[in-house]
């Protein structure tokens, strides 16, 4: 057995409650107050460590896929074969193409990438290139609130004395985004996160009663959101920049909107998708009108994956920060906020580790 061969892959929930000066927002019925995302803990014959995160809505489940079809897919294996994550993508690909099998792979990959800039002793950027830029802007990414317009006024304006000069609403209606100017003022950029909220008949004109309040750009407008060909006639329709990826169906449905160009950004979700998913996507974007823009709404590894990535490919971004009030903040001591701005870690790998977290059961439900 060599040293970089694997020897455990764990799943442990991670559990945040948040506050978000507001009444919760239901999300299945159930009051939505916490973030739930997985740890992906990769450990090899030597004893080496590395992390990654899986989206997960349901712990349960996605333990019972690591435990029944991850792990022992990958114990046993050379973490550094490069055929290891393609062998078991196509090993589970009747599983499906998107969902927990498919986050919990892209859980693995991130702590793959993980491993191997620590073996190589370098920050991940290191692995992509190198850096181009020492700090990546941070916008505030808003919650919902509901048509409660002073609320909403009171939470830009909070964000904004914070230090944040972006702001994103995940909202609906053009007086929600009224009143979230009205806050921020003329200059500071505001995105509109609609969650697939309109049928392709129905966007154009909620998206021109908008317009009078100059959203940077509108995410993820229309239901299929992989609707390439919805998705570019809206854009010859409407005058604003369209965002989408968090919720595609697979890679391959970013690659034919990147081919086409019918969007301005796409937004792959590491935790969703892989690291090496959506690095190809930010190199598929150079020479295109595409930027790539990684949606980033949760805050383990995947969040400073992303970072990585900002700070290496051609276009500069902005990095999603959910604002919200957490009753813990991974990495706030080692991968600060200060003033709208993340400093863009330079220890091996993803730059910070939450094993002294773990020991201090911050993370366990």
């Amino acid at each position: 057995m060599s040293a970089n061969t694997i020897v455990s892959v764990d799943c442990i929930p991670m559990r945040l409650p948040f506050f978000h000066w507001n009444p919760p927002p239901l999300f299945a019925g159930r009051p939505r107050d916490k973030l739930d995302s997985a740890l992906v803990r990769v450990q090899t014959h030597d004893g080496t460590v590395a992390w990654g995160e899986s989206y997960c809505v349901e712990p349960r489940a996605l333990q019972a896929v690591f435990e029944t079809l991850i792990a022992p897919l990958a114990c046993g294996k050379d973490a550094a074969d490069p055929t290891l994550l393609p062998v078991m993508q196509r090993t589970l690909h009747n599983l499906g193409r998107s969902g927990p099998v498919v986050h919990a792979l892209a859980g693995l990959d991130i702590a793959l990438w993980d491993l191997r800039a620590k073996r190589e002793g370098v920050p991940l950027y290191a692995l992509l290139g190198g850096k181009r830029r020492d700090r990546v802007r941070a916008y505030a990414s808003l919650l919902q609130y509901y048509g409660d317009a002073q609320r909403l006024h009171e939470v830009v304006t909070r964000a904004l004395n914070e230090g944040y000069t972006e702001i994103k609403l995940h909202e609906r209606t053009a007086d929600a985004l009224g009143a979230a100017r009205g806050a921020a003022g003329p200059q500071v950029p505001v995105m509109v996160d609609t969650n697939c909220a309109w049928l392709p008949a129905e966007a154009p004109a909620a998206i021109a009663a908008m317009m009078p309040h100059v959203p940077f750009w509108i995410e993820e407008p229309l239901w299929p959101p992989e609707d390439d060909q919805a998705l570019m006639q809206l854009g010859h329709q409407c005058a604003v920049p369209l965002a989408v990826g968090e919720n595609a169906s697979s890679v391959y449905a970013l690659r034919r909107l990147i081919e086409q160009e019918a969007v301005q950004y796409v937004q792959p979700s590491v935790i969703k998708l892989g690291f090496t998913a959506a690095w190809g996507l930010a190199q598929q974007c150079q020479g295109t009108s595409v930027r790539c823009a990684p949606q980033v709404a949760f805050f383990g590894p995947g969040y400073l994956a992303s970072l990585h990535l900002i700070a290496a490919q051609q276009d500069e971004v902005s990095l999603e920060r959910l604002y919200v009030e957490l009753a813990h903040v991974p990495y706030g001591e080692t991968v600060p906020i200060k003033d709208g701005w993340v400093a863009v870690p330079d220890a091996p790998g993803l730059g910070a580790d939450p094993e002294q977290v773990l020991a201090q059961g911050q993370y366990r439900k």
